[in-house]
């Protein structure tokens, strides 16, 4: 047996790693080692998302397309978003991006300038007081979202990724970080308008612990499987989901 070796650290040089925890996550997972080889050879042929210059060329595609497709209601939004509130037409708010960078992302207001939460710490929950009424009609349909192929366009989300969440955001009354350790590796891809947490029932509150865990376990599960015809299979599910079946909120 070799000898024991003793390695002495200097505590000032030492940084607490519960001040580093955004930058460092960990999501456990099985090893199976008689299936090592063949799973570790498949996924070095899949190009990550955020790398794959055929997922940027598809967003900006489409995204440019729609809005063009959607220019006559847009106007009709901002109009009646001014007519029945005070306010901006706009609603803009801080998010975590790629790599956990921040960025504005873009919705249309659909709650009372005054009631708003520009923090977004204080969920909107169904039956909400501070929704106005254009915009209930914009949440139930999700045409609030639609100000975020701007975010497309520039760069800052995709079409079909994880759902960028503010800083601080509670889950099961936690930050979630401290619910989910493995939290921050869903930001190794750019923030989507949709997801397949959304498209799979993981939509709305994040009250209950188990529903908010699954919501990040299907944002790694996206990232790790992603491909071109499962944003195109999600981006489907989406429009039946949201825009023609009014699940929103």
């Amino acid at each position: 047996m070799a000898p024991p070796i003793a390695a002495g650290l200097q505590h000032d040089n030492v940084v607490p790693l519960r001040n580093e925890r955004r930058f460092i996550s960990v999501r456990p997972v099985e090893c199976d080692a008689s299936r090592y080889r063949h799973r570790r050879s498949r996924h070095l042929a899949r190009t990550e998302p955020s790398a794959s210059a055929g997922k940027r060329i598809f967003d900006v595609a489409v995204a440019s397309a729609t809005l063009m497709f959607l220019a006559p209601l847009l106007i009709v939004i901002v109009v009646a978003i001014k007519l029945t509130s005070r306010g901006p037409v706009l609603f803009i708010q801080p998010r975590y991006g790629y790599r956990n960078r921040f960025f504005r992302i873009y919705k249309f207001r659909t709650m009372r300038v005054e009631a708003g939460d520009t923090a977004g710490v204080k969920q909107t929950v169904q039956g909400d007081a501070r929704v106005t009424r254009v915009g209930k009609v914009l949440r139930k349909t999700s045409l609030d979202e639609i100000p975020q192929l701007i975010n497309v366009i520039r760069g800052d989300m995709s079409l079909v990724g994880p759902r960028p969440h503010v800083p601080g955001m509670l889950a099961a009354d936690l930050p979630y970080e401290d619910l989910v350790p493995y939290y921050f590796q869903r930001h190794t891809a750019r923030p989507g308008i949709t997801g397949l947490a959304q498209v799979s029932g993981c939509r709305g509150s994040t009250v209950e612990a188990g529903r908010a865990i699954s919501r990040i376990d299907y944002d790694l599960d996206y990232i790790e499987k992603w491909s071109l015809r499962m944003d195109i299979a999600i981006i489907v599910r989406t429009v039946r989901r949201e825009f023609l079946s009014g699940s929103g909120f």
